[in-house]
């Protein structure tokens, strides 16, 4: 790839040539006074047919995949807590107790 580089006088000039450039592959880098200040380059192209599935070597995706799933399954998943229950260990309750009190603060030196 390419780059080619070009007043602004001349992109003005030639736009059309530097759109041709850059469908070919190159990039086209405008300048002011000899300064980048913008460039052209290819746009990418949308997606004409679905990404396939996987996508990576030797993982297969079974029909049975898309099956939909059992009922049971389903209610179990849909009716159960959000976040289960945790139990509270001995040390997680004496941190949040009154009895924890604050170091004292420190004067600094002058």
């Amino acid at each position: 790839m390419t780059m080619i580089m070009v007043n602004i006088h001349e992109a003005k000039a030639k736009l059309s040539e530097f759109i041709d450039a850059v469908e070919r592959g190159e990039r086209v880098v405008i300048c002011k006074r000899n300064h980048p200040v913008a460039e052209l380059r290819r746009v990418e192209q949308k997606r004409t047919e679905p990404r396939p599935l996987g996508g990576a070597k030797g993982i297969v995706i079974p029909p049975s995949f898309f099956d939909p799933m059992p009922d049971d399954f389903l209610d179990a998943f849909e009716s159960g807590p959000v976040y289960p229950p945790v139990k509270a260990s001995a040390s997680r309750v004496a941190e949040t107790s009154s009895e924890v009190r604050a170091a004292p603060r420190r004067r600094r030196p002058r």
